[in-house]
């Protein structure tokens, strides 16, 4: 399975968590010019900004490993974005990661994973 492939399915597993966990999907795939946010969800009244990261095997780490201070530093700026465009005002938020362990097909939630 190619790596575009195993992204989309991997992004599509995790919504469907997300959804039986009762969490409200705005955005699939939010793309600008600064970044790429995989999920952006709504919990309540705090918007989730979520990465996805999947794994076949624990050969090169826990998928989070995978997302480094420059990856980071690029979803914050791609939710500041999002925000002002959506024209967003007084809503908590928050950054979590999604990690899919494909070998034991489990999904690990991580919220708050980074801040600002």
């Amino acid at each position: 399975m190619n790596k575009r492939k195993l992204g989309k399915e991997s992004e599509e597993k995790a919504v469907r968590f997300l959804k039986k966990k009762g969490y409200r999907i705005l955005a699939n795939n939010f793309q600008n010019r600064i970044a790429e946010i995989d999920i952006i969800a709504q919990q309540g009244d705090i918007m989730c900004f979520i990465e996805v990261k999947a794994r076949h095997t624990m050969k090169y780490g826990l998928p989070r490993e995978a997302i480094t201070p420059s990856k980071i530093r690029k979803i914050i700026k791609g939710a500041q974005s999002y925000i002002n465009y959506k024209g967003i005002r007084n809503t908590q938020f928050r950054f979590d990661v999604i990690e899919i362990f494909l070998q034991d097909n489990r999904i690990n939630h991580i919220e708050d994973a980074f801040s600002v």
